[in-house]
């Protein structure tokens, strides 16, 4: 409840539905900011996708207020994110905090295990495969029996579709037509029995999905193969632009790499869960050692982002997906000044910073922590978030980033929340470090509601709502 009554203002505010008080504590959309403050983000997501969804208008509303609190000056809150990797918790013995392969959701399940908490954000990725030819899933459902099935690495995509089905609505729920709402299966290939994290059984967060791609047209689906280096960008460099030109091969690969991401999308669209959709990031790389598009000529890039945009929303019908454009960190090294690589506006909802450039202990060029990227992407005129990072955002050396940077979300990756692992990036965060980032008042959390995380539900259609009307 007290989380809650951070996102209240006052009487007058208090008796409008979540949407409508969104709006009115973010203001006028289109009137400067108070001199010396930024001007306000925009607060309907109708104005990329008129057709957007009641559940992801919402969510975009209540990201955009938590922004505009930012400007200013009066931070309300930012809720704490994990990716979470589950092609390598399931195949992987040596990833994470001890040896062995693990059951999916791992570190879903951790963050509770070292806070009594859950996410309030969670990440996952329907690729990049796990060294397995062609696209495939698991069960064959009526939605992917385009794809091979029962796959030995391959029932992790059904897994992440169905982990997000679950933050969304809840872990264990009734039967509601929903595949695995007990979150327990036995797999096809192993006959193993394989059993997602419960979170209480009600609305527990929100959900994203980045896309770690295989080079377009790939035999081989894996993380190698997402690589510049190991994509046929690395001795052609025509192939890039035919990825992007209409009636060749290359971009007909494309558009069966986007048709499998559709397909999967396309059945939360259905389930009625909003998606804050992250591909192609860090594409401000070096191209020496960057993903396949990154490094790239910006004009192709930016027909690669707006025709996945296109193909999924117009083509598709998808209007339940946030777009979020996050390059790495610009540290001059690795990472270049992104700006040449925005797509624009009108096809970017939300604007990020993959960051590891810096630590907590030896912040980036001696500036405070992370405010290099956050005032970076001011300009920009989104909400800002920290879309990728090792270390939580409050910890021993840095206790008060969130004071000085109040990014909207901020998303920890993967195993680096453990402090010692099997295979590296160790020694990130402290059990302390996470106690102390899940324990912070404005720090918003997952789970039930009744166990003091957000009202979580009340971002979904049917819950005490006065704006899912019709735009004028």
């Amino acid at each position: 409840m007290r989380r809650r009554l951070l996102l209240a203002a006052g009487a007058g505010t208090a008796a409008l539905g979540p949407l409508a008080l969104w709006a009115a504590l973010s203001g006028d959309d289109h009137v400067d900011g108070a001199p010396g403050r930024p001007r306000p983000v925009p607060t309907d997501l109708r104005e990329r996708d008129p057709e957007a969804t009641p559940a992801a208008r919402r969510v975009y509303a209540m990201l955009a207020r938590l922004e505009n609190d930012a400007r200013r000056g009066a931070r309300s809150g930012t809720i704490i994110g994990h990716h979470v990797e589950l092609q390598n918790e399931r195949y992987n013995a040596s990833y994470g905090d001890y040896r062995g392969t693990k059951q999916p959701g791992y570190y879903y399940r951790k963050v509770r295990d070292i806070t009594g908490k859950l996410p309030g954000f969670v990440e996952l990725d329907l690729g990049p495969g796990y060294d397995a030819p062609g696209w495939g899933v698991g069960h064959s459902r009526s939605y992917s029996r385009a794809w091979p099935s029962c796959g030995r690495t391959w029932g992790y995509v059904d897994d992440a579709v169905d982990l997000a089905v679950g933050v969304w609505h809840g872990l264990p729920r009734p039967a509601d037509g929903s595949y695995r709402p007990t979150g327990t299966h036995t797999d096809c290939a192993t006959g193993k029995q394989v059993s997602l994290p419960h979170n209480g059984g009600g609305p527990a967060g929100l959900v994203g999905f980045s896309f770690h791609q295989p080079y377009p047209g790939s035999p081989v689906k894996s993380f190698a193969r997402t690589r510049r280096a190991n994509s046929p960008a690395a001795d052609d460099p025509g192939w890039f632009g035919r990825v992007v030109t209409p009636g060749t091969a290359e971009h007909s690969a494309l558009l069966t790499d986007l048709d499998f991401l559709a397909d999967h999308l396309g059945y939360l669209a259905e389930r009625g869960v909003p998606v804050l959709f992250r591909p192609y990031h860090e594409m401000n790389t070096a191209a020496r050692g960057g993903f396949w598009w990154a490094g790239q000529d910006p004009a192709h890039f930016h027909r690669l982002w707006r025709l996945t945009h296109d193909h999924l929303v117009h083509r598709r019908g998808l209007h339940n997906l946030i777009f979020v454009w996050a390059p790495n960190s610009w540290d001059g090294g690795y990472g270049k000044e992104p700006g040449r690589y925005y797509p624009g506006g009108h096809y970017v909802d939300i604007v990020g910073v993959d960051d590891y450039s810096d630590r907590p202990h030896d912040p980036f060029r001696g500036e405070p922590w992370t405010e290099v990227w956050y005032r970076g992407l001011e300009r920009y005129g989104k909400p800002r978030i920290v879309s990728e990072s090792y270390h939580v955002p409050l910890n021993a050396a840095q206790p008060r980033t969130l004071d000085r940077t109040p990014w909207v979300l901020w998303t920890v990756w993967g195993q680096g929340l453990t402090w010692e692992n099997v295979s590296g990036n160790e020694h990130r965060n402290t059990p302390a470090d996470v106690q102390r980032t899940y324990n912070d008042q404005k720090v918003l959390t997952g789970g039930s509601a009744k166990a003091g995380g957000f009202d979580w539900a009340s971002l979904h259609p049917g819950s005490s709502d006065v704006t899912d009307k019709p735009r004028a």
